[in-house]
């Protein structure tokens, strides 16, 4: 069965990413890594809302005070919509070559995050990565803990599963992994790779659905979204208009369309000339229902 991909909002992000749907206000939130914005659209009436901030943005979630948790460069914000950023913990000061990027509040009103190597310059440009420096934490109760000493290339992805495992993955490796969770200390052990060397592109972003599969975006030329179970059974492949997607999430009144953001960073005037939806945000139907994402509560 074909699926058809609308564009969402022409919204020529340079790396669009972070993807979160807010059911109070029907309303889909995401950020412009790059562009140093965060972006609210309201699908159903066209209205879109732009706020601009004087370094990365890397990250947004929702929180149970209606207001929002915001990953930067080197920190994590508390943010009212319109209002000015309030830094609540810095990340990894003794490593200043490192970033933030992936960040999602979890099942457990936590704000988990990942980093990474900067790779991307003062000047906005594109810089090499060299090591595996990112590692992932947890932040509630104004306190941050790494809840594991691996070490990743580009930390994304981050998925609780109904059996109590953490889904992750390396974009630089191309891994998709399965960790458990240690119920009292969420601490990660049992590491398993679930879904390796898929060739299309490399993982992003993701989201679940209300079956329990998750939905991957492929970034890096991938061009499509993949659907697979907890185990790393693919189930189905969706073709996007775009060959950078990067996060996705389920939004819609019953949370029946999937949106998609994506990247246009590091391409051509000539590629974009020929693919004017690079950096656009999608959305399809693709027959599976999401759920509502989880609100920072602590």
């Amino acid at each position: 069965m074909k699926i058809e991909v609308d564009v969402a909002f022409a919204a020529e992000n340079v790396v669009g990413e972070s993807a979160v749907w807010d059911e109070r206000q029907n309303k889909l939130c995401w950020v412009d890594i790059v562009g140093k914005s965060i972006h609210r659209l309201c699908p159903r009436s066209g209205k879109h809302e732009k706020w601009s901030f004087p370094d990365l943005i890397t990250s947004i979630g929702l929180r149970n005070d209606g207001g929002a948790i915001v990953g930067l460069r080197k920190s994590i914000a508390l943010w009212e919509f319109g209002g000015g950023l309030h830094v609540v913990t810095e990340i990894e000061p003794e490593f200043p070559g490192n970033r933030l990027n992936e960040g999602i509040v979890g099942p457990d009103g936590a704000f988990w995050i990942g980093t990474m190597q900067d790779n991307i310059a003062a000047d906005d440009t594109p810089q090499a990565t060299t090591a595996k420096a990112g590692r992932l934490y947890r932040y509630s109760h104004r306190a941050l803990h790494s809840v594991s000493d691996d070490r990743f290339g580009i930390t994304n992805t981050l998925i609780w599963t109904d059996n109590g495992r953490l889904i992750t993955a390396d974009t630089e490796d191309n891994v998709i992994y399965s960790y458990a969770l240690d119920a009292n200390s969420w601490a990660l052990h049992d590491r398993r790779s679930i879904l390796s060397g898929f060739d299309r592109g490399l993982p992003d972003g993701s989201c679940m659905d209300a079956e329990g599969f998750i939905w991957n975006c492929r970034v890096a030329g991938g061009g499509c979204v993949v659907r697979f179970s907890p185990d790393g059974r693919i189930d189905r492949v969706v073709d996007l208009p775009c060959s950078w997607p990067t996060s996705c999430a389920f939004g819609g009144p019953q949370f029946e369309t999937l949106f998609v953001t994506s990247a246009r960073f590091t391409m051509s005037d000539e590629h974009l000339a020929r693919n004017p939806h690079e950096g656009a945000v999608f959305a399809l139907r693709p027959g599976t229902y999401g759920l509502p994402a989880n609100r920072f509560s602590q």
